[in-house]
């Protein structure tokens, strides 16, 4: 069971629930009395884990098919790359979790829309379906699309976007257009986790042919990349914050900008592209703080 949960990859974990958070935060105020509340965070919760953690075996099992992960690889070693799990049982991993995905997303769907809203419930079943098909094609199969440079479009859309808003209009069944701010600024955040692991991972992902924008950019303008991603979610972010009127208390998420201050200080000043690892972990749990101040001040109000 060791190897598993190592092979899930716990660190990853905080960064893939930050939208869940705020989407369910903003959707607090006007629908936390209804009874199914509860019930729809937690199993938005569970299916969201299920999601990274099947994202992350796929992953592991892409890189190590196509040899990604070899001796030049920065970085802890994945499971199958160490020999502590094999490819078919990883494969036979990823099925198991995919089902478990399907599983839990039709008990997120039936809690939110019931058996009345039958086209609402079919779109968020194909969404259930989308979300799990990208989660396996990342690294798997010749159409891989992170070995083309379109993991960061992947990142935003599923990790900022369908995350909050796809959570938030679960409780409510309505949008509030408003709520695509802090969605855009956890998307931005997320691609920029994304951004530093390919800087990291920049001579071997070029040598193995891994066609990453970090790649394609190379790695002083993917420097400047990062600093525009981190910009434009602290406006999103702020720009919310006006939007909704917070009061002086509410703006504690701004604490999590000193981080990404510091964050943008090592990525500008590096020269070793090995030495961004220990900024992933910093910069998923910065979002993720971030993510929870934010939620608490949407429920203060």
């Amino acid at each position: 069971m060791k190897k598993w949960i190592k092979a899930a990859r716990l660190r990853t974990l905080p960064l893939s629930i930050s939208g869940i958070f705020v989407g369910s935060a903003c959707a607090y105020q006007s629908y936390h009395n209804q009874w199914n509340y509860w019930l729809i965070f937690g199993l938005c919760f569970l299916t969201t884990l299920f999601f990274q953690v099947l994202s992350n075996y796929a992953n592991d099992y892409g890189d190590a098919v196509k040899g990604t992960d070899n001796e030049n690889r920065v970085g802890p070693k994945r499971a199958i790359q160490s020999g502590e799990i094999t490819k078919s049982q990883m494969k036979t991993a990823i099925i198991i979790t995919s089902v478990l995905s399907l599983l839990s997303s039709v008990g997120v769907i039936y809690a939110s829309f019931g058996s009345e809203n039958f086209i609402q419930a079919t779109i968020y079943l194909i969404l259930a379906i989308a979300c799990v098909g990208a989660a396996i094609k990342y690294t798997v199969g010749n159409s891989a699309y992170g070995y083309r440079g379109l993991g960061d479009v992947f990142v935003f859309i599923f990790f900022g976007l369908v995350s909050t808003l796809g959570s938030y209009y679960l409780y409510g069944h309505s949008f509030d257009f408003t709520v695509l701010l802090p969605g855009i600024a956890i998307g931005l955040l997320s691609m920029a986790v994304l951004n530093m692991n390919n800087m990291r991972d920049i001579e071997n992902d070029a040598a193995m042919g891994k066609n990453t924008i970090v790649v394609k950019l190379g790695f002083n303008k993917a420097r400047m990349y990062h600093f525009y991603l981190i910009v434009l979610a602290v406006i999103a972010l702020n720009s919310f914050a006006l939007e909704k009127g917070f009061k002086w208390y509410q703006f504690a998420f701004v604490f999590g900008f000193i981080p990404l201050l510091k964050n943008l200080k090592v990525v500008n000043t590096v020269t070793n592209p090995r030495s961004l690892d220990p900024e992933l972990k910093r910069l998923s749990l910065t979002t993720f703080l971030i993510s929870l101040l934010l939620s608490i001040a949407l429920i203060l109000m």
